[in-house]
């Protein structure tokens, strides 16, 4: 064993998956090149470096150029063909001597090796250093585990407890980091499991729509994902893995329903009530109140003329009933957004006939291995090379900072408005288009109605890899866009006057995002209700906090959603250590609780507006579910996870009251 071996990375890091020892490489120079030749450069080169200790390697000429990506990705992050042929070079001679030296841990990575590395990734944007650092996890002074304990900052005689609603992914990541600090919590769930929309949602073809790695904690970095686009019961067992080695399993009251929660002012206390398994109720009192109750919960079912009167089977996409057999049946779904591109694909082979009813058609962006599991190549460098997993989520990380934020912006006075908002975003369309041609070759009037009439990014783009194309295009499948006119005992009759004759229906027809809370009775300050507060336009100071009600957070709140950029469980991550922040400040003041004010929400809100303003889901002639009731986008950042993790870096005074 090599002396590399011996200098051992520090136990503080901050990731449950932390795997100190990787398998020998044993392989030929020949099998070398081989793998070198399908590896991604940046994240094999990044992995070397670290585990060599050697940044040397990393020469500014070999830098990934972070091209901006409009449909297809670009390999290697856009390198030039002969700077990847040098960089080829190195990794395979860095292959070559993790083999000969036996190299099989990474040594300490000190602070200037790291920013070394970052540099190469990111192009020199040294301004996403200390995002970088956070999302890595193996750098413990700079990961997002507190650095502070609650027994090190509670004043003596001083009790405080916090109650997090809900073990989906917001919840497991705000008792995580509440767990790391000490901070006593309790963490109730209404369902029989953990997971929220991961435990619900589990109809045919469900996965995700995001590459894998680019969906997983910065404290819990996953390395032998099966699949490129997790599968639902993947993701379902990593939620379940990453409690179960936090030790949050077991903290976990389910079938625990909050009811409501009133401040209490004078004791300084949210007084919550809860039922147990639908019946039992009882009042609790906390502290501090965590609503991580998810966004996509409230299945949206639209109404139709004679639905009660239908004799079969009816189901929401959320409330699959596995029971029920489809197959040889006659199926109409309702519906064409990422439910259902992933339900009617999975089931069109099997049914008897299949009518898809689509209001708008969805804009996909290509991906070729949307269903495909990882590739040997990639399977042989996460047990070999020293985490190479981290440095390759990291890279995924850093090409989503950018995003393709630079194809939806508008362009003031755009001439062909409604249809794209921006040159860029023309030219995306087009692109766009022209894989649909080649799709629905032959099917002139499939690829009329596939084709959306509204701006790409305008609303939630899905993944294809032309199987939506292959299920609509099936013998025994129709496109239905006459709207629904009502449902019969046996059937869905259209505008048209067409009757459908069918045995069950499925609602792929999303959920009710924008009304945050929904069904929970939140009392703030002076008796005030927070969906009166809202008035149907649910605000948030960096989607976390809301004037009026003390020492309450939210995870994933209003205006913190990604749509062409960014990481959801950095939001997440982000806004839980902005909640524990927070705490902190309460903590060492000896204050009861902390109020956001009105002007700082305000300041917050008209910046976020703004730059929604200039998007393409904000122009005005875009009808989109990222829109409240009011008109206004509640939904979206419009900015990178940059600009997240600053407005999320401190807790400022000025913008805030203590409470005594």
């Amino acid at each position: 064993m090599s002396e590399n071996n011996v200098n051992t990375l520090t136990p503080a890091v901050d990731d449950l998956f932390w795997q100190e020892n990787y398998e020998l490489i044993t392989e030929s120079d020949e099998e070398l090149d081989q793998l070198v030749d399908q590896a991604d450069l940046p994240a094999l080169l990044a992995a070397i470096a670290a585990a060599t200790a050697n940044t040397a390697i990393l020469a500014e000429e070999l830098r990934p150029p972070l091209t901006p990506v409009d449909t297809k990705n670009h390999p290697h992050g856009g390198m030039e063909e002969s700077a990847v042929v040098k960089a080829k070079a190195v990794a395979l001679a860095g292959l070559i001597q993790l083999r000969d030296q036996q190299i099989t841990a990474t040594p300490t990575l000190d602070s200037q090796s790291a920013e070394e590395i970052l540099a190469y990734l990111s192009n020199g944007r040294s301004e996403w250093n200390n995002m970088l650092k956070h999302e890595l996890g193996f750098l413990p002074e700079n990961s997002g585990a507190p650095t502070w304990r609650y027994e090190d900052v509670a004043h003596a005689g001083k009790t405080f407890t916090a109650l997090i609603v809900g073990s989906g992914v917001a919840g497991i990541a705000a008792a995580h980091r509440f767990a790391q600090a000490g901070v006593p919590f309790e963490i109730i769930e209404a369902s029989t499991r953990l997971g929220g929309t991961w435990q619900k949602n589990k109809y045919p073809g469900v996965r995700l729509d995001t590459p894998t790695f680019g969906y997983s904690y910065s404290f819990a970095q996953k390395s032998d994902w099966p699949h490129q686009f997790a599968q639902g019961e993947e993701v379902r067992e990593y939620l379940e893995t990453v409690a179960a080695k936090a030790g949050l399993s077991e903290k976990i009251q389910y079938g625990t329903k909050l009811i409501s929660a009133t401040w209490d002012e004078a004791a300084g206390l949210w007084e919550a009530v809860v039922s147990k398994d639908g019946n039992e109720r009882e009042t609790r009192r906390y502290n501090a109140l965590v609503s991580a109750s998810g966004q996509l919960d409230i299945p949206n079912i639209p109404e139709f003329p004679g639905q009660d009167k239908f004799a079969g089977i009816q189901m929401h996409s959320q409330d699959w009933d596995p029971s029920v057999d489809w197959r040889g049946k006659k199926v109409a779904v309702i519906g064409t957004g990422a439910s259902a591109y992933q339900i009617v694909p999975a089931i069109y082979q099997d049914v008897e006939e299949l009518v898809v009813f689509q209001r708008n058609a969805p804009w996909m962006l290509p991906a070729p291995t949307y269903h495909q599991e990882v590739s040997e190549t990639f399977s042989w460098l996460v047990r070999k090379v020293p985490q190479y997993a981290q440095w390759f989520r990291l890279w995924t990380t850093v090409l989503g900072i950018p995003g393709r934020f630079h194809t939806v912006r508008a362009e003031a006075d755009w001439s062909q408005a409604p249809l794209s908002v921006s040159c860029k975003n023309h030219q995306v369309r087009e692109e766009l288009i022209e894989m649909l041609r080649e799709q629905f070759e032959g099917h002139p009037e499939l690829l009329k109605h596939a084709i959306p009439s509204y701006p790409p990014g305008a609303k939630r783009m899905l993944r294809d890899n032309g199987v939506w194309a292959q299920a609509l295009t099936a013998k025994d499948s129709t496109l239905e866009v006459s709207p629904i006119a009502e449902f019969t005992e046996h059937g869905i009759v259209t505008a048209a006057g067409v009757h459908h004759e069918v045995d069950i229906v499925i609602y792929a027809t999303g959920f009710k995002p924008s009304d945050y809370l929904d069904g929970l009775e939140i009392v703030g300050r002076e008796g005030l209700r927070i969906h009166d507060y809202w008035q149907s336009d649910a605000r948030a100071h960096n989607g976390v906090t809301v004037p009026g009600f003390p020492n309450f957070f939210m995870v994933y709140g209003p205006n913190v959603g990604g749509v062409v950029a960014g990481s959801l469980h950095f939001m997440l991550e982000r806004a839980s250590e902005y909640a524990l922040k927070a705490i902190h400040e309460v903590l060492k003041r000896d204050a009861k609780a902390l109020d956001v004010t009105q002007e700082a929400l305000d300041r917050f809100t008209t910046w976020v507006d703004a730059e929604n303003r200039q998007m393409a889901w904000g122009q005005p002639y875009v009808n989109t579910w990222y829109q409240n009731r009011k008109g206004r986008v509640s939904q979206v950042w419009p900015f990178t996870n940059i600009e997240y993790w600053e407005a999320t870096e401190t807790i400022r005074p000025d913008e805030h009251e203590f409470l005594r």
